[in-house]
């Protein structure tokens, strides 16, 4: 087969820089979430108005998927993980997906390589989507009490 009919890959297309000049973004980025990590560590959210009021939660008396979220993480950093997935379930998953996302970019970006964004299949999306359509309402009945935050 001829290589003038096959479709241009990643290795078509590297990255401008690779090695330490690659790394500013994903670093920053990196540095972001173990700073905000770190913030809600040493600053409680389970002391009332230390961060605010969630809009939603103020607005209508609901608690949305990220109620929670930040307490969530609060315990997990104390070493609290049954606390943590009661405070938010999704939280942990969330985060450990985007230390994973960092940790890929960071990779791709000392390789050289463009970052791409895995595709997920349309399927999965929805799937997804009506997880956290379920887990919102069942979070707010008396069913689901077990999963409103502490």
């Amino acid at each position: 087969m001829d290589s003038t009919h096959l479709a241009p890959g990643p290795a078509a297309h590297p990255a401008k820089h690779s090695g330490w000049r690659a790394l500013p973004a994903p670093l920053v980025t990196a540095a972001a979430g173990i700073g905000a990590v770190a913030l809600l560590h040493f600053r409680d959210p389970h002391v009332e108005g230390s961060y605010g009021l969630c809009p939603i939660y103020a607005l209508t008396g609901i608690y949305c998927p990220g109620c929670g979220g930040m307490r969530a993480v609060h315990n997990l950093t104390d070493g609290r993980l049954l606390d943590s997935l009661h405070s938010n379930l999704i939280a942990i998953p969330l985060l450990l997906t985007f230390a994973w996302f960092v940790g890929m970019w960071t990779t791709r970006a000392w390789r050289g390589q463009r970052l791409t964004v895995p595709r997920v299949d349309r399927r999965v999306l929805i799937a997804l989507a009506v997880l956290v359509m379920v887990y919102s309402v069942l979070r707010n009945t008396a069913w689901g009490t077990w999963l409103a935050p502490v």
